[in-house]
């Protein structure tokens, strides 16, 4: 079983920010205080942090697609990764790169979308088939 990650990361807007991954990504909130709050990111600690001099996020060519750098996210299950794309769908996402298979029929193929927080924080979140794919060569 791996052990959760920690990851904190800047944002321009903390209550704007704190209701995206509360009530978007349904990630259940924690500690928190009048410039920081923790949340239950599918089992890993995110913490978000107020910068209000955050800057953009750089952009990389992957299978024909601008992929967002610096990036982070979650590999799902299959059938969750899919629910939740539907759900985000439901709830008005603006995807950077909308749900799709990448490498479809190669090595490492999976379910992939791109799409940003309201402080501009690119988030990728995936699911393999096959999860003996998610380090394959």
């Amino acid at each position: 079983m791996l052990q959760p990650f920690h990851l904190s990361i800047p944002v321009n807007n903390l209550e704007e920010c704190r209701v995206f991954y509360r009530d978007i990504l349904n990630c259940e909130e924690g500690r928190s205080s009048n410039h920081w709050v923790d949340f239950n990111f599918f089992g890993h600690q995110l913490v978000i942090h107020l910068d209000e001099k955050k800057t953009e996020a750089i952009a990389n060519a992957v299978d024909g697609k601008s992929v967002p750098v610096p990036h982070f996210g979650v590999v799902l299950e299959w059938n969750i990764f899919h629910n939740f794309a539907e759900d985000l769908k439901l709830k008005n996402i603006n995807f950077i790169i909308e749900p799709y298979i990448r490498f479809e029929g190669l090595v490492g193929e999976q379910a992939t979308m791109f799409f940003k927080d309201p402080s501009g924080n690119a988030l990728e979140f995936k699911a393999f088939k096959d999860q003996s794919q998610l380090f394959a060569k």
